[in-house]
């Protein structure tokens, strides 16, 4: 029997049940466990239970429903917004670490109240997540990526495969970053990216093409600006890092060389992480061809986005996995500015800890966030968002000379030339 009659042959016995003797309720009982196959006791429950079409019965319940009390208004989460907006909208677990940080700047910026600012502190990372869900938005970007594998010295250079067990900052993961737009062809910048294991500190410059020698330039730039001593590299196996000049260098300054796998992202997990984090959420995968673009960019890189990062923005690192049936547990550590674990390992440069420690207190990372906001926009007009001629152009003559049919693969692929590309004609 459908529930629809259980439920109308329910309200036409109930009523009844409820008039009779006890004899006849149990021939009443009875019969209904036979019509609806139900349970003795179940049916008994059912006979007995609640009438829900009944209008004093509904009121009754909605009166004995608690609501729950606002503990944050719309004050709160207001500012709330506004701080994880300026931070870079970092996940819950990073902004809850970043409010105690930055307090004395909000207090300056916004004036709040002292229960705004005590529900400000209380507020946890759930209740975050919960209250800035409508706020987020999600934007999903294919990244193009250019590293072509070098063949020089690779036999001089060993694989590191097991994971990084290092308690002393200066061991490092770097990899470049292309800024070629939807076409890879000539001359455009990317983006060197190098992080320590331990702190997290992260270097970055823009080079116009990946040559050995811009891309070892940065790499000395970077160098000296880290706040401790580089001891170790890893590497992709591209032309840009396996080259003479760099391992030379290593060579002579005792630092450890060391290079992933071929095609193997997961063997350089932490600057794969920071390659998205500190320059493809910014810069976006526009085009940057010129010196112009080029100049801006490191401007960017090591000024004003540098502080920011290193100073202000808190990271968690993760302690453990472990597997509970099919499920994976990840324990992370509460996450510290990059600037905090380098004091807190005793392994950094006093001279260069102690000025950025004094920075931290004179630097406003408000104003952080809107010099990087006005100057990205200077970048983005920098961007090339031209096709190139000639690509387009053998692209559009090899649509004319298509055969009359096409298989079902061919047929994506003159699509996807078609959409890349901005030709109109499609295929039929």
């Amino acid at each position: 029997m459908e529930l629809k009659f259980k439920l109308a042959y329910l309200k036409s016995i109930r009523e009844r049940y409820h008039q009779v003797s006890k004899r006849l309720k149990g021939k009443i009982l009875d019969e209904f466990c036979k019509v609806c196959g139900y349970g003795r006791k179940y049916a008994i429950q059912k006979l007995n239970g609640p009438n829900f079409e009944d209008k004093a019965y509904l009121r009754q319940k909605r009166k004995r429903l608690r609501q729950r009390p606002v503990l944050y208004g719309s004050e709160v989460i207001n500012l709330l917004s506004k701080v994880w907006e300026a931070a870079g909208y970092p996940c819950s677990t990073r902004l809850e670490s970043i409010i105690p940080l930055w307090m004395p700047w909000i207090e300056k910026h916004f004036q709040p109240s002292n229960d705004l600012k005590l529900n400000l502190l209380k507020i946890s990372s759930r209740q975050m997540d919960r209250r800035l869900r409508s706020r987020k938005l999600g934007i999903k970007k294919r990244i193009y990526g250019c590293t072509r594998p070098g063949t020089l010295l690779k036999h001089h250079i060993p694989i590191k495969t097991d994971h990084w067990d290092v308690d002393t900052p200066g061991f490092t993961e770097v990899d470049t970053v292309s800024h070629s737009g939807n076409n890879a062809d000539g001359a455009f910048a990317y983006s060197v990216n190098q992080t320590d294991i331990l702190t997290g500190w992260v270097e970055t410059r823009a080079v116009l093409g990946k040559a050995e020698k811009g891309v070892n330039q940065a790499l000395e730039e970077m160098e000296i600006d880290f706040p401790f001593k580089i001891l170790g590299i890893d590497s992709d196996n591209g032309s840009e890092f396996i080259n003479y000049s760099l391992w030379i260098r290593c060579e002579q300054q005792k630092i450890q060389f060391t290079r992933g796998r071929p095609y193997k992202k997961d063997d350089n997990a932490h600057i794969e992480q920071k390659n998205w984090t500190h320059v493809r959420k910014l810069m976006g995968w526009n085009r940057y061809d010129s010196r112009e673009a080029v100049d801006l960019m490191n401007d960017l890189y090591k000024n004003e986005l540098r502080l920011f990062m290193n100073l202000f923005m808190p990271s968690a690192k993760l302690l453990k996995k472990e597997r509970v049936g099919s499920r994976l547990i990840r324990c992370y550590d509460e996450p510290k500015t990059p600037l905090d674990r380098v004091i807190a390992s005793k392994k950094g440069d006093p001279a260069n800890v102690a000025r950025l420690k004094a920075l931290r207190i004179i630097v406003d990372p408000f104003e952080l966030s809107r010099i990087i906001d006005r100057n990205m926009k200077r970048i983005f007009e920098k961007a090339n968002y031209r096709q190139s001629p000639k690509s387009s152009g053998e692209a559009r003559e090899t649509l004319k000379k298509q055969p009359a049919k096409l298989s079902y693969a061919e047929k994506d692929i003159m699509m996807d030339i078609s959409r890349i590309f901005g030709i109109k004609e499609l295929v039929s």
